[in-house]
């Protein structure tokens, strides 16, 4: 069937900010759908809240809107736009959610709209747990036993129909949010609970545990005609359990014998046909012993196709817009061939390994043990000959400080680990083997195939034999060999057998040991393939042919992680862009599965490696760049800078340098001393500030200073083991707990600012003259880490004076600096005086948001500025920041909802996982909206909880009074309500926690509360506090947690009284700054 004739226009519904459970697949996927819906001639529109993605670039459709993901305002956009069709499966569960309500509103009949691809009934019959599992039964497919209850009287009343332990899954969830395993009543009752709040028709699905089951999951595509292909299978190492975005997954599978696989995928096509899904599906099986039931069916693009799509190279959300369209699999050409049609099934010869990042670094209270639902962030990819190469290769992608060997357990610690499975599962299983456990006990512990220890086990024989060669005082060149192309690094062999990296490097490439790539091209090197998308091995021969053109690699930002998200993959993207518009040759070398810059067409050639300095400087040797850049990627590439400059001097055989601000300038910028040395000869203010080595020297330097101090570790990112220390107790708890301080790694102490508020700015600099794209007006106050603090364009409370000391400091510093590309600045103003807090020549996360905020494409402009160009020649305006009518409000997206225990409270350590933008005419409606987009909706009517510091109290009044003026009802504990009184303002009096009932969490339980507003105390008295916001957050609830957002929020709540939010694209905002 040719496609269809009466479809000109498609709306497309993203996915909204990244959280636990929605990475970035999603924004890879709807960026790829629109250029497909492009290439066919039709228009598209696209709604997405969130700003840090290409996929919200204005260039990226006809038209775009960063407005919330919410069916009313979906459905103005439906008015106002008229589109023809929309498609549903591109945008996550959001999407599926968003355009189920759409149809249960009737907003399709009115305005004509028809739903393309997948049909509403397969939606309803995959998400709505007891409509799947009829259907599933009516074609003979068998589900595990299971009852979908709404309320806890029926739940309970399933333990002795299905015994314990019990799987609850939601209905319309996503990544598992609110199930679990309940291994009690207790637990039965607390998870259900939790999981009906969360689910759209409050619905849980109850249902017998296949816990230790084997896990496999086949991507499946299906068109109008009927026609079905398998894409590939993957098998989860991790058994039953286990949330397959949570399991290390290889692609593909690895145990299952010929009958039983062409037992699945005959499986696997019957259900994609009875359910009509057209476009790709993802489908999970339980098997044992011969025996499978069905777990889950996604009608819809999803993680699992993000990673299918990486592993074999075939474009399915491509395939599956074009599919939407009317277009059958025959008609549709292979991107990657050229030459082959989509309805050729993939073939892969190599294996592929991918490892979940979590976020447990940050959320030190948090529990670890992984469940049925999701708590990674973000996840790593590796290809290789061999599962022992590619599971190496993703180990080091992860980009933390754990590896095999690491870790110091004892025998019990060991064992427990086994059992229950943690992040730390597959470090403790290598210890387990190295220390003497059979294969047979770790598989009988872990449920895990013996064939996955076994492979384990031959690494450790690996390092046994290289020890062994040492202590003989000999490295065989063919054992050299061997444990390459196992995956070893050179690092890891120099350890094992006493020697340098270098030492090792040179002797590997003196014997012609070097790295070879081969090619991804979906058909196992059957045909041709256009596409250059490479992996390295170190077999004889290699597929990439290096061009004798000017050419330049990017560094990616590895896996999406708290505190460097998708928002350095949308810098890499554009300078790529950039890059590739000037006529040069770019390449990007990244491991991330979910992202747009490891799609097979961003880049001229795509390196699928992992970012440490040997894989890095195994592509330069083969490929020979001019350049690397390494400013876009965040704090991963950026730590590359100067030991890639180090061994780049080293090798006097490569031409390659490292382009833009070089590694010495970035290190003034990282290096506390330097950079205070440098402000002091600029004249510019910074916060007293101090650094020690000792426990003694920390306490001398904080007594100095005067207390409160802000204390951290000297270079990280995203504000790691950061913290606000109020008296010399504290202090000393810090160096206890939270770090080592040694003269290699001292703390830094600076003087905390209080009540201070942030500046944010992002500017391009050429050497000669400085861009400034924004300054921003952070709305917490410091004290908050500016990744997790809303920000506002333009600044709302700063005078013209205070704005030109910002500009002139950015001058200064970009200039002092000798920046060439990005930089960003975080500034703090107290008591009418500007202090400098950092800079930083990079890119920084807020580049998205000002770009899109202000109509300047920062990242590609910096491309251009590194590649040669200089600001005057592109004609910028380098007076003053863009002058903007409209107001854009960025708000976080914290994790704490998918992460039991934590204390949802904001601090100097990064917390959110993701950002949405919300833009309006007036503060306010811009701030309501960013609310309602970052899942916390500000209530028009019904009752506010507050409970206050004493330092807040003030501030409160005004808060209180605009609120009942708005017609909202208060109502606190004691102390708060007789300090309103004396004020004039009325509130009702509840019990406090500790005082028993009834207090604010009942009346929550009892959903009578529409926002709680809660700033913490001390450390000392936070339990109650503690109490109150994590039931927020498990009651789903919105909640405010410091003084400054309540104040916007009680203004935002105003202003939306007084009018309606305003619905237009990024695109018409941008046109009204030109003119």
């Amino acid at each position: 069937m040719p496609k269809r004739t009466d479809i000109k226009k498609v709306l497309l519904i993203g996915s909204g900010p990244i959280t636990i459970g929605q990475a970035a697949e999603f924004d890879f996927s709807g960026s790829q759908a629109c250029r497909s819906l492009k290439e066919e001639g039709l228009q598209v529109v696209l709604v997405n809240s969130n700003p840090a993605t290409i996929m919200t670039d204005p260039e990226m459709a006809d038209a775009v809107y960063i407005e919330p993901l919410d069916p009313r305002t979906v459905a103005k956009i439906i008015e106002k736009e008229k589109p023809d069709g929309i498609i549903a499966g591109i945008g996550g569960q959001t999407g599926l959610n968003i355009t189920s309500e759409l149809a249960e509103m009737g907003v399709f009949e009115k305005f004509g709209v028809k739903l393309l691809g997948t049909p509403l009934q397969a939606i309803k019959n995959t998400e709505d747990r007891e409509l799947f599992k009829e259907t599933m039964e009516s074609i003979g497919e068998k589900v595990p036993r299971s009852k979908a209850v709404s309320t806890l009287a029926e739940a309970e009343g399933l333990i002795d129909e299905l015994g314990l332990p019990l799987i609850i899954r939601p209905a319309y969830t996503l990544g598992g949010a609110g199930g679990g395993i309940a291994r009690s009543r207790e637990e039965l009752l607390e998870i259900t609970e939790r999981g009906l709040r969360r689910s759209r028709i409050s619905q849980v699905l109850i249902e017998e545990s296949v816990l230790g089951w084997k896990e496999f999951e086949y991507e499946v595509m299906r068109d109008a005609n009927d026609t079905c292909i398998v894409i590939c299978n993957m098998e989860n190492i991790d058994p039953m359990g286990i949330h397959t975005g949570e399991s290390i997954v290889v692609t593909p599978s690895q145990t299952l014998n010929d009958e039983d696989h062409q037992m699945l995928r005959t499986a696997a096509i019957k259900i994609i046909r009875a359910l009509g899904i057209e476009g790709g599906c993802n489908i999970q099986f339980a098997v044992k012993d011969g025996e499978y039931r069905i777990v889950e069916v996604n009608p819809r693009v999803s993680r699992s196709s993000a990673l299918a799509s990486k592993a074999t190279g075939y474009p399915i959300a491509r395939v599956t817009a074009k599919i939407a369209i009317g277009m059958a699999l025959d008609e549709i050409l292979n991107d990657v061939t050229k030459k082959t049609p989509a309805s050729f099934e993939p073939t892969i010869d190599y294996i592929v390994t991918k490892i979940p990042r979590w976020p447990f670094d940050k959320f030190v209270t948090a529990d670890k043990t992984l469940t049925t639902a999701m708590k990674s962030t973000g996840e790593v990819m590796a290809i290789g000959r061999t599962i022992e190469e590619s599971m190496l290769k993703a180990i080091r992608s992860l980009d933390i400080d754990m590896c095999f060997g690491k870790g110091e357990w004892n025998e019990n610690e060991i064992r427990a680990l086994l059992k229950t499975p943690t992040s730390e599962r597959l470090f403790a299983i290598y210890k387990a083997l190295a220390t003497g456990f059979s294969i047979g006990e770790i598989a009988e512990l872990t449920s895990i195939d013996p064939f996955f220890l076994r492979k384990i086990s031959n690494i450790i024989d690996m390092e046994n034999a290289l020890k062994e060669a040492a202590s003989k005082g000999d490295l065989p060149t063919n054992l050299l060999r061997k444990s390459k192309r196992m995956g070893f690094t050179d690092e890891r062999i120099g350890e094992l057998t006493g020697r340098t990296r270098a030492e090792i490097n040179d002797m590997r490439r003196n014997a012609g040991i070097v790295a070879t790539y081969k090619m991804v091209d979906t058909c196992a090197a059957e045909f041709a393939a256009a596409t250059p998308y490479y992996y390295s091995c170190y077999e004889q021969m290699c597929e990439v042919n290096p061009s004798d053109r000017k050419k330049v690699l990017i560094l990616g930002a590895g896996p999406i992680r708290i505190g460097q998200g998708i928002e350095f993959d949308y810098c890499t993207v554009h300078a790529v862009t950039a890059i590739r518009e000037g006529g040069i040759e770019a390449h990007i070398i990244n491991n991330n599965p979910e992202t747009v810059s490891t799609d097979y067409d961003t880049s001229d050639k795509l390196f699928f490696e992992p970012l440490t300095l040997e894989d890095v400087m195994n592509v330069i040797e083969r490929e020979k760049p001019d350049g690397v850049l390494v400013q876009f990627g965040g704090q991963t590439s950026v730590n590359l800078a100067i030991p890639l400059e180090k061994e780049l001097r080293r090798r006097t055989d490569l031409p390659t340098v490292i382009m833009g601000t070089s590694p010495a300038d970035m290190d003034v910028a990282e290096d506390r001393e330097k950079f205070n040395i440098m402000m002091k000869q600029l004249g510019i203010n910074q916060p007293e500030a101090g650094y020690a080595t000792s426990q003694k020297g920390a306490f001398e330097v904080a007594a100095r200073i005067g207390y409160p101090v802000l204390v951290r570790p000297s270079y990280v990112l995203g504000g790691r083991a950061m913290e606000i220390v109020y008296d010399q107790n504290d202090l000393e708890r810090y160096m206890r707990e939270a770090v080592r301080v040694s003269p290699q790694h001292p703390i830094l102490i600076d003087d905390f600012l209080e009540s201070a508020l942030e500046i944010d700015v992002d500017a391009v600099c050429d050497g000669k003259d400085v861009l400034i794209g924004a300054i921003m007006e952070h709305i917490e106050e410091a004290g908050v880490h500016s990744g997790d603090s809303a920000c506002v364009i333009p600044p709302q409370s700063f005078n013209e004076e205070t704005l030109e000391t910002v500009r002139d400091y950015t001058r200064k510093i970009a200039l002092a600096l000798n920046v060439k590309g990005l930089l960003n600045i975080q500034m703090a103003k107290q008591n009418g005086i500007v202090y400098v807090l950092e800079a930083n020549p990079r890119s920084s996360r807020t580049v998205p948001f000002v770009s899109k905020a202000v109509g300047l494409p920062l990242a590609k402009i910096a491309a251009k500025v590194i590649m040669g160009h200089s600001l005057k020649d592109m004609g910028y305006c380098l007076d003053k920041e863009p002058q903007v009518k409209h107001v854009s409000v960025k708000e976080v997206l914290l994790p704490f909802d998918k992460l039991p225990g934590a204390d949802p409270v904001l601090g100097p350590e990064m917390k959110s996982t993701g950002e949405v933008m919300g833009i309006d005419y007036d503060y306010g409606r811009a701030f309501f909206k960013a609310q309602l987009s970052a899942d916390n909706l500000l209530p028009l009517t019904g009752k506010v909880f507050m409970s206050i510091r004493g330092a807040d109290r003030e501030q409160l009044v005004e808060v209180a009074r605009i609120l009942k003026n708005a017609g909202i009802e208060l109502i606190g504990t004691d102390g708060t309500a007789e300090y309103l009184a004396e004020h004039g303002i009325k509130m009702d009096i509840i019990k406090k926690v500790r005082e028993g009932s009834p207090n604010v969490i009942d009346m929550m339980r009892r959903n009578e509360v529409s926002l709680v507003i809660n700033t913490p105390i001390n450390k000392q008295a936070r339990k109650d506090g503690y109490r109150i916001r994590r039931a927020a957050v498990d009651f789903k609830i919105p909640y405010i947690t410091t003084i400054q957002a309540a104040i916007a929020a009680a203004r935002a709540i105003e202003a939306m009284k007084a009018g309606e939010m305003i619905t237009k694209s990024i695109n018409e905002y941008h046109r009204e700054i030109l003119n």
